[in-house]
């Protein structure tokens, strides 16, 4: 045993769902697949608010969501589902016309949840803009950085009537949460020198969602690093740029931002030559042996297979109508079998290529063109700000000069356990998905905390960020306050931060594509200085 060394249990309990007000918030969640459903899951059971209307194209994804998390077995009341998201806008215009002319008319939606796909985030949010609704958007806010200060524009000038979020959910988790108190509050290592955080994404779910699934082209999508891990990128930022709590101090801003990053496993030179021309598992002779196989992914009981008993991610990606098989295996396998069969040659026109999944594609022969693999590296150098001493000298504190290195890669075992080096003048912190270890220089102590996990979603902070986003939303309706007041109490986070981390993704992906260090202040200048931020 170390000298000195204690492992203290420190348990935070997540706090009970807020009382409902006279007039709970009203949601309305637009786009029922998977982050809808969690959205939804997380507004009736961790939030004061009440999901309201759904919008979904999907007849049977809008069906079940509506089923279970608005109208039960009752019918559908007017005004409680879309298939398409301008369908809700003419209809809420519509309804309040309607109530202006003093027809009795269903009460409208507080707030929206956006989560349909990243490239329509742009879209759906200026269109609501105009109609005063608070607004949640999943990450990331835009597929590009002009869309992205579109969407800023549109946007600012409704911050002091409407409270705005973006789903970078790991804010939001106890654990995260708690390592940031002890980072920027309890100085708990002194000042910060360095932070190395890597996201493992799981060899099988990245060849799902990146080169399989809705996120492996660029062109369709956007890199990797921004529809993954822009949120790994806003947690580094939110540890070393933004100021503590309370504080009027201005964000330490990076100095340079560099990367690195390919294609560097899921490409066709990495085809096992036993696999021979095969270009779908179904047909292919080595797949028995393939840890990539459709088969035993989406089949079997190694991963998260139906013979595993799970009809839920990722199977439901595959068949989104699963749930309306029951629990009768059989007919499940004979559903999901064609769509794991379905595969594309020279012939197949790209529009038809790029427009659905292939789940049994091989992932060696794939169209797949975003990165496996990525770092980014962050540097920031000395900023002092004025002492309040009487002979106005200057002091570094916490803003002296440090650096942090973002690793995200697919080969692992781990999925998603994100785990974080943070070394400081005083000690060093090692945090995992589920643990904070601080090592104390000075008294030779390592201490341990442990924060209670609400839920598997991104550690508690899927609830998290529904809970903090509604409450935001029903302090401006029910308590009078100003949407400035709330977003800063409850989301945490403003518009410009928002613009500031997705930006320094954009500068990644720069610096990698261009071989080149970024040097951040005058890229700002030039990308960004224009909006004003």
């Amino acid at each position: 045993m170390i000298r000195g060394q204690r492992d203290t249990l420190h348990y935070l309990r997540p706090p009970s769902p807020p009382p409902l007000s006279t007039k709970p918030p009203r949601l309305i969640i637009i786009g029922a697949g998977s982050r809808g459903r969690v959205y939804g899951r997380c507004a009736l059971q961790s939030s004061n608010g009440v999901v309201a209307a759904v919008v979904e194209p999907d007849d049977f994804k809008r069906r079940e969501f509506g089923k279970i998390f608005i109208w039960g077995n009752q019918e559908p009341p007017e005004g409680s589902q879309f298939a398409d998201w301008p369908d809700f806008i003419a209809w809420e215009l519509r309804r309040r016309e309607r109530e202006k002319a003093g027809e009795k008319v269903p009460d409208g939606v507080d707030a929206a949840f956006i989560c349909v796909r990243d490239e329509m985030h742009h879209d759906v949010a200026v269109a609501l803009a105009p109609l005063g609704l608070h607004i949640m958007c999943e990450k990331p806010l835009a597929t590009t950085l002009e869309d992205c200060m579109n969407m800023y524009r549109v946007l600012a000038p409704h911050q002091k009537d409407n409270v705005f979020s973006i789903g970078h959910v790991m804010r939001y988790s106890p654990h995260n949460i708690l390592l940031r108190k002890l980072l920027l509050e309890d100085k708990a290592i002194g000042d910060i020198l360095s932070v190395v955080h890597t996201e493992p994404v799981g060899f099988w779910h990245f060849s799902h969602s990146y080169v399989r699934g809705n996120w492996r082209k660029e062109s369709v999508t956007a890199p990797s690093l921004l529809t993954k891990s822009c949120h790994d990128i806003d947690l580094i930022l939110w540890l070393l740029c933004s100021p503590p709590p309370g504080s009027t101090e201005p964000p330490h801003l990076p100095a340079t931002i560099s990367s690195s990053g390919s294609v560097q496993f899921f490409k066709k030179s990495r085809k096992p030559k036993a696999a021979g021309n095969a270009t779908n598992c179904l047909s292919c002779p080595v797949e028995k042996d393939c840890i990539y196989s459709s088969k035993r992914i989406y089949v079997g009981t190694e991963y998260q297979g139906i013979e595993s008993g799970n009809f839920r991610w990722p199977v439901n990606v595959v068949l989104p109508d699963i749930e309306s098989y029951g629990d009768d295996l059989a007919k499940v396998r004979a559903a999901l079998m064609p769509k794991l069969a379905e595969d594309y040659s020279a012939s197949t026109p790209q529009e038809v290529i790029d427009g659905q999944n292939w789940f049994g594609r091989c992932v060696f022969e794939s169209d797949n063109d975003v990165c496996d693999e990525q770092i980014v590296t962050m540097t920031w150098d000395d900023d002092p700000l004025p002492s309040n001493s009487s002979n106005n000298s200057t002091t570094v504190g916490d803003r002296g000069s440090k650096q942090a290195t973002f690793h995200m890669i697919a080969q692992t075992k781990k999925q998603c356990q994100r785990y974080t080096y943070v070394h400081g003048a005083r000690g060093e912190i090692y945090a995992d998905s589920r643990t904070i270890t601080v090592e104390d220089f000075r008294t030779g102590e390592t201490r341990t905390y442990r924060p209670k996990m609400e839920s598997l979603g991104h550690g508690g902070g899927d609830h998290g960020l529904t809970r903090q986003f509604v409450l935001a939303v029903d302090r401006v309706k029910n308590h009078g306050w100003r949407a400035e007041e709330a977003q800063r109490e409850f989301v945490g986070c403003s518009l410009e931060e928002i613009i500031r981390s997705h930006a320094v993704v954009f500068a990644a992906e720069e610096a990698r594509t261009g071989k080149k260090v970024v040097d951040w202040k005058p890229w700002w200048e030039e990308k960004v200085g224009q909006f004003e931020i």
